[in-house]
């Protein structure tokens, strides 16, 4: 699902004209995207955590040559933790 589609789903379950929806949708999610830059997680109840983690630098490995190690350095990722109400209902999927 694109940001577009989401939007589109929004208004229809909504009856909100597209664009408003359009705007809160990107406001929502500059907002998540500062909170993160300014080093502080996101929880939204029943759906999941985002928190911004550092990797500790390691020593990678060329598949095609694994006798030559490449230094990875640390860097700051984001992680998502799924909620237990969304861990609940993905455990509920049909496994293909």
């Amino acid at each position: 699902m694109t940001k577009r589609d989401l939007v589109v789903k929004i208004a229809a379950d909504t009856n909100l004209i597209q664009s408003d929806v359009a705007v809160v949708v990107q406001k929502t999610l500059d907002y998540i995207a500062d909170e993160l830059v300014a080093g502080k997680n996101i929880e939204l109840r029943n759906f999941g955590v985002f928190e911004i983690k550092v990797r500790k630098s390691r020593k990678g490995r060329n598949p095609n040559k694994p006798e030559i190690t490449v230094a990875i350095p640390e860097r700051i990722v984001v992680k998502f933790r799924a909620g237990k109400e969304l861990r609940e209902r993905i455990s509920k999927l049909a496994i293909r």
